[in-house]
């Protein structure tokens, strides 16, 4: 992603700049321009045609915008119309924000900024209170209010070492070999029987399922096309695990690397016999996992788990658009009844106090004028809106403030999910 300085690139709602820059809507015809500089602003290497078909297809181009110097575009950025799961299982709207970048030669003109207000402004007038995105340098999207509310686990599995207890009902499940492709509609079911389970899954529209089958040879290192393994129990599908195998050789024999891309499971049991699987791969020494759920169930299944190598790293970042739609949306783990100050100079609009009340039921927020009990700015309230980031670390970390005593204990507990939340796929 471009750095950028604060103004420029045609103000703030578009129009010629007074560098003699233009923001505008994207025009579907100049896709091929606007993501070339997207490619070049992330190093250049071209995509393979699947790939670059794929985003094509799935760009919304009436809620895209460039910014032009004359002929050349040196601004792109996007939102995909998402729906993300919320605490209490609602999908909400959201913005994905996508495809953002500046050319190098635009640096630090305001370019960014300019396409990050407009943005907003026009999330705001589509009626969605939340925008996502994923990050490629964390530190830029703070200033815009996205905080960040998913983690994810990564992992080194050394599988020769390491063992893994199953819970009753595993030997039950039957696993066959599939060709992805044949089994889409199957493991699309799975999927979203999973997304009320967890905030921060995102309910597929038209088209998304082609990202869990995109499988470039320049993406595999050595490893073999995607694979797929399904999982069933008396005769229905309940779960998968798509992957790639890269074989090796060492001094010692056979050393090759199993690669998951992704797994999902309905129930434990089968989400035990898919990781068993996994683990037992012939003439394989290692499995590699990258961006699962950081409670994932494994973890406390290996007989090992220094073996494992785990990491923890950010996922998704989200931004209130509307605070008041946005915290209504969701339900709290306990009944909750707080009056939040919200600092928001980037959307003004939120700034200001406001009341929640709400419990597993549902929720109410609106304005008020009754003394505040926290004190926090829209990031933070967003870092916490997932039930990932609790407010007693952010309150911890000196980034919420506690006016009422007693406040931040009862606001913090409500905030919390039972499951973590987790992003499954990037866009």
């Amino acid at each position: 992603m471009g750095a950028d300085g604060t103004e420029g690139a045609g103000g703030a709602r578009g129009g010629t700049g007074a560098d003699g820059t233009q923001l505008r809507v994207l025009r579907r015809e100049e896709w091929d321009t606007w993501y070339g500089t997207l490619i070049r602003a992330f190093g250049g290497v071209p995509e393979a045609a699947e790939e670059r078909e794929m985003w094509d297809s799935l760009t919304e181009a009436d809620r895209s915008l460039g910014v032009w110097d004359g002929e050349e575009c040196v601004g792109t950025a996007g939102a995909f119309s998402l729906r993300l799961t919320v605490p209490g299982g609602a999908e909400v709207p959201a913005a994905g924000v996508t495809m953002v970048s500046v050319a190098a030669t635009h640096r630090r003109r305001g370019v960014l900024t300019t396409m990050m207000r407009r943005q907003l402004d026009d999330v705001r007038s589509w009626g969605e209170p939340l925008a996502v995105l994923t990050a490629s340098e964390p530190a830029i999207y703070g200033r815009f209010g996205y905080g960040a509310a998913t983690f994810q686990l990564s992992a080194e599995i050394d599988t020769s070492r390491t063992r893994l207890w199953v819970p009753a009902g595993t030997d039950d499940v039957r696993l066959r070999y599939a060709a992805p492709a044949d089994v889409l509609d199957a493991c699309e079911e799975v999927y979203a029987r999973l997304v009320p389970r967890r905030p921060g899954m995102l309910a597929r529209r038209p088209g998304w399922e082609r990202v869990g089958l995109l499988d470039p040879e320049s993406e595999r290192g050595g490893a073999s096309p995607l694979q797929c393994v399904v999982a069933s129990r008396d005769g229905e599908v309940t779960g998968f695990a798509r992957f790639r195998v890269r074989p090796g050789w060492g001094p010692g024999g056979h050393d090759g690397t199993v690669l998951l891309k992704e797994l999902n499971a309905l129930d434990p049991a089968t989400d035990a016999a898919l990781w068993r699987f996994l683990f037992g791969i012939d003439l394989t020494t290692k499995l590699t996992v990258q961006g699962r759920p950081v409670d994932e169930a494994w973890q406390y299944q290996v007989s090992d788990i220094r073996r494992c190598q785990p990491r923890l790293r950010d996922g998704l970042y989200v931004r209130l658009v509307d605070v008041g739609e946005a915290l209504r949306a969701r339900t709290y783990q306990v009944p909750v009844d707080v009056v939040f100050e919200v600092e928001d100079a980037f959307c003004p609009w939120n700034a200001g106090r406001w009341r929640l009340t709400g419990d597993l039921k549902g929720a109410s927020c609106v304005r008020t004028s009754d003394a505040a009990d926290l004190a926090l700015s829209v990031r933070e309230l967003a870092a916490a809106y997932l039930g990932g980031v609790t407010l007693g670390s952010l309150a911890a970390a000196g980034r919420v403030r506690e006016l009422r005593p007693g406040a931040l204990a009862e606001a913090s507990v409500a905030f919390a999910s039972d499951v973590a939340p987790w992003m499954p796929h990037g866009f």
